[in-house]
């Protein structure tokens, strides 16, 4: 065996256990505030702050809806079919939740709830009860198995107007749990009679069998995504308390519920952040948990650390394991406006949003976000649409654009409190549609635009200066980055186009393209780790999310809310705000957050 101390660059530890390495392990439920109804057969969306509890059964069954504020429930608007032992997808409770099937007798009505209201939608092709649920959104969800009235492996995928049955289960359940979106999903546990802990993963198109839970049992919880899961609850015969982790690959078993439940209480959130509430423990329940990862505290934890472990002899490496990015609920801006500008290199707690417009108004409105809500500050000197954003909440420019008067070369810098006119853009006669980055204000760099050209132009704090052009003339793209590193991405040339480029400094490099190719779409992160959101597509507007990591497009959850003409702002490809834009006549307020769970875990590099 190698002499670990020999290893240069790194101070190598012999430690006898791993340092902690992952927030889950350490996690605890505590209790959240009760329901108004105590109920089982109860489903839940949202997350463990803001959530809905939907239905079930009390003494009879129910059309009841709560909704969860991180510390109490309050009776909200009913379902308009009483019913238990239903499905449910969605993740955002306020806007993008549908509910479907239910027993009493068993159905096939569907609805969708829009934070005030239950609205019927088309129905299931095949009526059932004690479906599991999958899916963010309700417009793109996953209902798989349940009683139909025998145990069933039928699964149909709900498109926002109708259900189409797709590959079936590879082994048929009743009152299992599901996690996950209508393309990346995991159904475990249930019952065939007898229970079973088996778990299948959906890619899409078809099923396969991963890591069984540790513990068979049936009317279980979950919450999370497809790589990153938690099971809670159920019935083993009897009711338990057992939380179960997936990785992607196996279950662990964590912190137990303090009340032990079964017959379907709701689970909703991450598997870091999760809420339980109601189910059968000695009797109907409205108790309330909620599961929170542990702060690492450990000494010697380090990401990147690499260390000895002498009791299994192997040596492992401290790293960051990212999770299943998601989009959730942020606050509305004060103004509704589509083709806006934002601080490119903003945060989910500090972002800057200006400009736009709403059918014929053109705004100089300039708002601040902290995270929860937006607050109106100075307005810009000119107001405008399609400029283009850049900078930080507190030291940001606004470039070019379009006022009442036609396209303009203006340009405006704000200092956390005021606009001031700055250099102008050398292009004449002014462009929109350019694309921007930068890290603040004094350093910038703009490029493309309308009448379709490869201009690019660096902001030195005081007058712009011509560079290398784009190898690819367009306009209305994406972008992300700084005046040194930055991404485009999409735009239009005569059509739009999935085409990426990156800067260095000095001059553009294509790069993988978009999975789909659109036009006035937005984007954040960084020249390594970016988002792409929204846009124009050849189908319509679209949701779809694109995350890139240095090389190649994914494709991940949607927005709730398909747009064009919004603006990003985020300086990770996994902490992001999309915010404002349209789509046909509608301008949104609606700011919508991506975060994508991080975790720090202890990996093996090498073994002897």
């Amino acid at each position: 065996m190698a002499d670990y101390k020999g290893i240069k660059g790194f101070n190598v530890q012999s430690l006898a256990t791993d340092p902690l390495g992952a927030g889950v392990a350490g996690a605890t439920w505590s209790s959240g505030g009760a329901m108004n109804t105590a109920r089982r057969r109860v489903l839940g969306s949202g997350i463990q702050t803001a959530a809905i509890a939907v239905a079930g059964y009390s003494t009879t069954a129910l059309a009841l809806t709560e909704s969860y504020n991180g510390s109490s429930w309050t009776e909200v608007g009913d379902l308009n079919t009483t019913r238990d032992s239903g499905g449910m997808a969605g993740n955002a409770p306020f806007s993008a939740t549908i509910y479907f099937g239910g027993g009493n007798p068993n159905t096939a009505n569907a609805e969708t709830w829009n934070g005030s209201a239950w609205t019927e939608v088309g129905n299931l092709n095949q009526a059932r009860n004690l479906a599991a649920g999958i899916g963010a959104t309700s417009t793109a969800a996953l209902a798989t198995g349940g009683e139909a009235p025998t145990i069933t492996a039928n699964t149909e995928l709900w498109n926002g107007s109708t259900w189409t049955e797709v590959n079936n289960l590879n082994t048929a359940r009743a009152f299992a749990a599901g996690v996950g979106t209508n393309t990346e999903g995991l159904v475990f546990g249930g019952e065939t009679y007898p229970l079973i802990a088996l778990t299948e993963a959906w890619d899409g198109t078809n099923w396969t069998e991963v890591g069984d839970l540790n513990t068979a049992r049936s009317s279980l919880a979950g919450s999370g995504v497809d790589t990153d899961a938690l099971a809670f609850g159920g019935s083993t015969g009897s009711v338990t308390g057992i939380t179960e982790n997936y990785n992607g690959t196996s279950w662990t078993e964590v912190a137990d519920l303090a009340t032990a439940r079964g017959a379907g209480p709701i689970g909703v959130g991450t598997s870091s952040s999760s809420l339980a509430a109601g189910g059968f423990s000695t009797a109907n329940t409205a108790v309330t948990e909620e599961f929170t990862a542990a702060t690492i505290t450990d000494t010697i934890k380090n990401e990147g650390q690499v260390y000895y472990n002498t009791t299994t002899n192997l040596l492992k490496l401290t790293g960051v394991v990212y999770g299943t990015g998601s989009w959730a609920s942020g606050g509305d801006l004060n103004t509704a406006r589509r083709n806006l500008g934002a601080s490119n290199q903003g945060t989910q707690t500090a972002t800057l949003a200006f400009a736009g417009n709403s059918g014929p108004t053109k705004y100089a409105n300039t708002e601040k976000y902290n995270g929860t809500s937006w607050t109106e500050v100075n307005d810009l000197g000119t107001a405008r649409l399609i400029p283009a954003g850049a900078g930080t909440m507190n030291s940001a420019l606004c470039i070019s654009g379009e006022t009442s008067t036609g396209i303009v070369a203006i340009c405006e810098a704000f200092d956390g409190t005021n606009w001031t006119e700055t250099g102008d853009l050398n292009s004449v006669s002014g462009r929109q549609g350019i694309g921007a980055a930068g890290a603040s204000s004094s350093a910038v760099v703009a490029y493309g635009g309308s009448n379709t050209v490869a201009l690019t132009e660096v902001f030195d704090g005081s007058s712009w200066t011509e560079v290398n052009n784009m190898n690819t003339a367009r306009h209305s793209m994406g972008n992300a980055g700084t005046s040194t590193a930055a991404l485009t991405f999409g735009g239009a040339t005569t059509a739009g186009v999935a085409l990426a480029e990156s800067w260095n400094g000095t001059s553009w490099t294509e790069v993988a393209d978009l999975n789909t190719a659109r036009t006035t779409l937005a984007g954040a992160g960084s020249q390594t780790s970016a988002i792409a959101f929204g846009g124009g597509a050849a189908t319509g507007t679209v949701a779809i999310t694109e995350s890139w990591n240095g090389s190649s497009w994914t494709e991940v959850a949607d927005m709730a809310q398909a747009r064009v003409n919004l603006a990003g702002s985020g300086t990770s490809g996994n902490s992001a705000l999309a915010i404002g834009g349209n789509n046909g006549g509608t301008s949104y307020a609606l700011t919508e957050e991506w975060t994508v769970p991080e975790t720090v875990n202890n990996l093996t590099v090498a073994s002897s």
